[in-house]
């Protein structure tokens, strides 16, 4: 059995308007890993961001808008691997090949193509239904073993587990002579959040919170200055009970539910041990405590980020110096890959050339 050592890859995609649930369901726990032994690659997805038609011109500066953002929340580039998708050519190869692994019916089984194409599922981009396909080599073109993973994109880890092992069994033999063991690529394993890895809408508890959302109230953005975030805490939907004493008392009380959470993430503990210290409370008392800690944790960042977008030379310093790292660890999996498969590929010498 081949050994893999400890890889964590994750993607954000850079569609705008970065908001709280993308920091606590996602950067921050990046920003956390760090401290893991374990090499980290964060990525902007850009590949995938134009699965939906993009400005060009904006999506240039939202690119440099979530890495703005990465930094400001603590990802050391030195530490970890900052980059952005399209500048390693090896994902879209890989995507290729893995399309002629996949099947029809796994894709025909993602719900997410289902809810973003909508009823007019004739017009999807043919990159919109074959996402989690590019999904896939996105992981797999490092050999990640782990991968933090919300709720929505398990199905999708999924279907990155089922091309893995179907590769590994599809080309067993050719594995095994080019010296790589009984398996080529790991089955990834999911890094399943925490308390508010799904955070809601601060105007529908039942709903996540979505940059795509037409209410600014129903989410507060990275780039919220203090006032904004008061101003959407305050008007943040709530329910006429006093908060409970106890988690269960929380069923069937979605937004106090979910501002509870908020509050439990922001501060790196758990629901019980907020309404420990909030138990019997009003909202009225509740949100002021919210707000302070809010702008207490996303203040510093946004400051950060304004400076770092003002220096986009910097920023795309950081991505390309990134994009040769992340290069270094793709190009020998693809070059493997192209062994195992039966593809004649160019020697160093002749790519020089």
């Amino acid at each position: 059995m081949a050994a893999f050592n400890e890889l964590v890859f994750s993607g954000v995609q850079p569609t705008g308007n970065l908001h709280l649930g993308n920091y606590l369901g996602a950067i921050k726990r990046f920003v956390e890993m760090q401290e893991r032994d374990a090499q980290c690659l964060y990525c902007v997805v850009d590949l995938h961001a134009i699965t939906l038609w993009q400005d060009p011109q904006a999506l240039r500066g939202q690119i440099r808008e979530v890495t703005a953002a990465f930094l400001a929340a603590g990802i050391d580039p030195k530490r970890s691997i900052v980059f952005n998708q399209s500048q390693v050519p090896q994902h879209a190869e890989l995507a290729w090949i893995f399309n002629c692994v996949a099947r029809l019916g796994w894709l025909n089984r993602m719900t997410q193509f289902k809810d973003k194409a909508g009823k007019d599922r004739e017009n999807a981009s043919i990159g919109l239904y074959d996402y989690p396909v590019l999904m896939a080599a996105d992981i797999l073109a490092y050999r990640a073993t782990h991968v933090p993973v919300g709720e929505d994109q398990k199905q999708h880890l999924e279907l990155t587990r089922d091309i893995a092992q179907k590769f590994n069994n599809d080309f067993g033999p050719s594995i095994q002579a080019h010296g790589h063991g009984e398996q080529f690529f790991p089955i990834t394993e999911p890094l399943i959040g925490g308390p508010a890895a799904r955070v809601m809408s601060l105007r529908d508890g039942t709903k996540k919170m979505s940059k795509s959302d037409p209410s600014e109230y129903s989410r507060i953005a990275l780039t919220d200055d203090a006032d904004a975030i008061a101003q959407k805490v305050r008007k943040a939907k709530t329910d006429p009970e006093a908060l409970p004493s106890e988690v269960e008392g929380l069923k069937g009380r979605p937004e106090a539910d979910n501002l509870v959470g908020i509050f439990a993430a922001l501060r790196g503990i758990t629901r019980e041990e907020v309404l420990k210290d909030f138990g019997g409370a009003q909202f009225s008392s509740f949100k002021p405590a919210l707000v302070d800690l809010a702008v207490e944790t996303l203040a510093p960042i946004n400051a950060e980020m304004k400076r770092l977008v003002a220096d986009p030379a910097h920023i795309d310093a950081v991505l390309a110096d990134g994009a040769g790292r992340a290069e270094a660890i793709a190009a020998p999996t693809l070059d493997a890959v192209k062994d195992i498969v039966g593809f004649v590929r160019r020697g160093p010498a002749l790519r020089a050339v």
